[in-house]
């Protein structure tokens, strides 16, 4: 419901900078990393007083950092380019009867399998030998909180300045029963907004469940279909130990992060057909090839990174990870060069 009706999609957000110089969908982003970095907070100085012991926050998004990470970042990026969208973009959009959205999904599918592959060449050459860093650890949590809120806060006082927009969504109108509805249920949210709930829905995910992630279910069947169709490697070295979007093998039919997707989808559905959202867009084929090689490319950069958009920045950036920081500029960088080069026009 948040990400469908405050249109919460982190390719939307950047084109919307870089296009529209509109930079209030930008804060909503940060607005969301701001409160899931002071909530995560709340939470790791109670599981782990003292963070100089050696111990990582248990199922945190804290990843080895080396250059796969920016490489993933980059693939990424372009994958949401060429695409339109990211992986959690495009699941909400399936609840929206988005058409492009099947070809992006089945090929990030396919760009699963091709991650896993190649995963462990990649994890001898690199991944292996590569340092997990977690900011706390190097000099606490305060220092850290303060770096880093300053910084979410202070791109967010930049953006405002520069690429402020034109003001509220919102006309002024009597705060009758048939407005609040409309602005609930049918106008857009203001992203800030999005990113609040976004950001409170990341910290009570962990507390309860596990990070906040979307890919893990997609990359768990992934890997069985191509473990069955014998394309990748039986045994996948050190993958499974690494904390991240976890793929490994289960014999449930769906796991607590694939109940969530499904419901993530029913949850936007829910809310496209009482906003008037749901419709069939039947795509060209350049559309339908673009979603299938971008879905690729995002089914890769997120296996050997671990995570995407949700997870590895989301979530990585709110425990404090230098692996959601190096990930989440790479990223940037992947998705402007891809809208300047004009791949999805």
């Amino acid at each position: 419901v948040i990400l469908q009706r405050s249109r919460f999609c982190f390719f939307c957000i950047f084109r919307d900078l870089f296009e529209l110089k509109d930079g209030r969908p930008d804060v909503g982003l940060l607005t969301a990393l701001v409160i899931g970095s002071i909530g995560y907070l709340v939470l790791f100085g109670n599981w782990i007083p003292d963070p100089s012991t050696g111990y990582l926050p248990q199922d945190a998004y804290i990843g080895p950092v080396s250059w796969h990470l920016p490489a993933g970042g980059l693939l990424f990026g372009w994958g949401m380019a060429l695409s339109g969208s990211c992986i959690s973009a495009h699941l909400y959009r399936l609840g929206e009867g988005s058409l492009e959205a099947p070809f992006a999904l089945a090929g990030t599918v396919a760009g699963f399998m091709l991650g896993f592959e190649t995963w462990n060449s990649l994890y001898v050459a690199t991944i292996s030998s590569s340092s997990v860093i977690w900011l706390p650890e190097l000099g606490g949590y305060t220092l850290w909180a303060i770096i880093q809120i300053a910084v979410l806060l202070g791109l967010m006082a930049w953006l405002l300045i520069r690429f402020g927009g034109n003001g509220s969504n919102y006309s002024s109108v009597n705060p009758s029963f048939f407005s609040i509805w409309q602005r609930i249920f049918v106008h857009r949210w203001p992203t800030w907004v999005g990113g609040i709930g976004v950001g409170m829905l990341s910290f009570f995910t962990y507390l309860r469940v596990e990070p906040l992630g979307v890919t893990a279910e997609i990359g768990r069947y992934s890997r069985e279909l191509g473990t069955n169709l014998n394309v990748i490697p039986a045994r996948l070295e050190g993958l499974d130990g690494l904390a991240g979007c976890s793929t490994a093998v289960s014999s449930n039919l769906l796991t607590t992060n694939g109940i969530f997707v499904l419901v993530l989808i029913a949850g936007s559905l829910f809310t496209a057909l009482l906003s008037d959202h749901f419709r069939f867009r039947i795509p060209s084929l350049l559309k339908a090839v673009k979603s299938i090689l971008g879905g690729i490319l995002l089914g890769f950069g997120a296996m050997i990174s671990l995570g995407c958009t949700i997870g590895t920045t989301l979530s990585g950036i709110s425990a404090f990870a230098v692996s959601g920081w190096v990930f989440t500029v790479a990223m940037v960088v992947g998705v402007l060069s891809g809208i300047h080069w004009g791949w999805r026009n």
